[in-house]
C-alpha cells in the first residue's frame, strides 16, 4: 500500500554536500587540466583530498548509511541483488543496494588514487609540483604524472556508468536514485526502521579535520 509508506532521512547533508562538491571538484579538475592552469588543477586535488579524507571518517563515525560496514555487502549478497537487477519492484534500501555501494568503494579508491599520483607529479610543463615529487626522481615523477592523467580516463569511465546506472534504475525498475540524494529524503514502506543520523556538528569537526591534514600537506609542497 503505496499510501501508506512515509518519507524518511536517509541522507544526511554531509553525504550530500560530499556528493555534489565532489562532482564538481572533478569536473574543475578536469576544465583546469584541459586549459593548463596548473595552480588551480592543484587547489582542486587538494580540496578533493580533503572530501576523501572526510568521507573515509564519516564512512566509519558518520550515519548508518553512510558508513562502510552498513553498505558494503558480501559477494553472495551482491550476485543475489544482481541476480534479480532487472526485476521491478518497490525500493526499500534506506541507502546504497548492495551493487551501489561497492560502486561507491572503488571510486572513492580510484580517486584516492587519483589523488596520490598527483602529490608526486611534477612534469616539466607544471607551475606547481606535488609535495612528494621531490622525495623521487624526476623519471619516476614523470612516470607517475602520466598514470595520474590516465587513470582519470578510468575515473570518466566509472562516473558514465554510475550516471547509466542512475538512468536505468528510473527506466527499468522505476526506482529514483537521485531525488534522496538531492533532498536527503525517501518515501520508505512505515514498517522500515529509520537510519540513523550523525550529528551534523560531528561531521564539522571531522571535515575541519580532514581539510586541515590536506592543507598541511600542500603547504608541505609549496616550498620549491
Amino acid at each position: 500500500m503505496a499510501e501508506a509508506w512515509r518519507r524518511v532521512k536517509v541522507w544526511d547533508g554531509w553525504v550530500r554536500l560530499f556528493h555534489w562538491a565532489l562532482m564538481a571538484l572533478v569536473a574543475a579538475s578536469w576544465g583546469t587540466a584541459q586549459t593548463g592552469n596548473w595552480r588551480l588543477h592543484f587547489l582542486s586535488g587538494y580540496s578533493i583530498l580533503a572530501l576523501l579524507g572526510f568521507r573515509i571518517l564519516w564512512g566509519f563515525l558518520g550515519s548508518d548509511t553512510a558508513r562502510f560496514g552498513r553498505f558494503l555487502r558480501s559477494p553472495v549478497v551482491v550476485a543475489r541483488y544482481l541476480g534479480g537487477i532487472f526485476k521491478r519492484g518497490p525500493d526499500t534500501e534506506p541507502g546504497h543496494n548492495p551493487a551501489g555501494g561497492w560502486m561507491v568503494a572503488l571510486m572513492l579508491a580510484l580517486l584516492l588514487a587519483q589523488v596520490g599520483t598527483g602529490l608526486f607529479a611534477d612534469p616539466d610543463d607544471y607551475v606547481v609540483r606535488g609535495p612528494f615529487a621531490a622525495r623521487i626522481d624526476s623519471a619516476t615523477s614523470y612516470a607517475v604524472a602520466g598514470w595520474h592523467f590516465r587513470l582519470f580516463n578510468v575515473i570518466l569511465a566509472v562516473v558514465a556508468l554510475h550516471v547509466l546506472a542512475i538512468l536505468a534504475y528510473r527506466l527499468i525498475k522505476r526506482h529514483d536514485l537521485l531525488a534522496p540524494m538531492l533532498t536527503g529524503r525517501k518515501r520508505m514502506p512505515p514498517e522500515a526502521p529509520a537510519p540513523r543520523i550523525a550529528s551534523p556538528l560531528l561531521g564539522a569537526v571531522l571535515f575541519a579535520l580532514a581539510a586541515g591534514a590536506a592543507y598541511a600537506l600542500s603547504r608541505f609542497g609549496a616550498a620549491p
